[in-house]
């Protein structure tokens, strides 16, 4: 989505044989920072600036359907776990317990069941306290070459490991005009060993997350930046942020 984990528009996370849908059944407790009850919708607008000074604005919608019931096969590990879905036609299977927030499986429009993760990929970590840290997967989303194909550096370099940490707690944060509190702040940092362009060469091109997470309302903003320089690989920023909730 995270929560760039569950963007699959942009591949923020790039993210079923006898499912039950259990529908409206109560979220279970520690999950008020990103719900997981059913029949909640979020749009957010998407704003992504690229170094080439291109720009685009775009919405994104995600909902929650409800709990279901996983087989082992569909998540390594059969039981409970609560489902949501992109509007760009990718679904995710989260659960929550003691650790946090995870998601253990996801599919999308082209495939018939659920692919199961190879271990939980977080999207919060307990306790929800400044410090906690975990390792999370992602991809380089933003960064595109102007002369090989394919152009999505994604596609060559599918796995990046970002290390993720609540910077801070009890945090107000404004956007589309409504103030946001008691929100807690997250930081993803990474690096991507990328041959950059014919003079520059090989270096680590700076992968940054920053995510707020509101109780009640979830993920209200998300800021992502993977910047070269270079004209010959490129990058951006994206931003991504809560404008309706129902």
């Amino acid at each position: 989505m995270a929560c760039l984990h569950s963007l699959p528009r942009h591949g923020l996370a790039l993210l079923a044989t006898a499912l039950l849908l259990t529908g409206c059944e109560r979220a279970p407790r520690g999950s008020e920072f990103f719900p997981l009850d059913g029949q909640r919708v979020w749009t957010y607008r998407v704003i992504t600036e690229r170094e080439d000074e291109t720009r685009e604005v775009e919405t994104l919608t995600l909902r929650t359907l409800g709990k279901e019931t996983l087989d082992d096969v569909a998540a390594k590990k059969a039981g409970d776990a609560w489902r949501r879905r992109s509007d760009s036609g990718v679904d995710y299977w989260l659960r929550s317990d003691e650790t946090g927030i995870y998601r253990v499986a996801a599919k999308s429009d082209l495939q018939a069941d659920p692919q199961p993760d190879a271990h939980p990929r977080y999207v919060l970590k307990q306790p929800y306290a400044e410090g906690t840290n975990w390792i999370g997967e992602t991809a380089p989303y933003l960064l595109l070459r102007t002369q090989d194909w394919p152009r999505e550096i994604r596609h060559v370099h599918p796995v990046l490991p970002i290390n993720y940490a609540i910077v801070a707690t009890a945090v107000e944060v404004k956007v589309n005009g409504k103030v946001y509190s008691d929100c807690l702040k997250v930081e993803g940092r990474g690096a991507l060993h990328l041959f950059v362009d014919p003079v520059a060469g090989f270096r680590d091109v700076p992968v940054l997350q920053r995510e707020w997470f509101c109780p009640g309302s979830g993920l209200v903003r998300l800021e992502r930046e993977e910047l070269t320089g270079s004209r010959y690989t490129y990058g951006g920023r994206l931003l991504m942020e809560l404008i309706e909730e129902s």
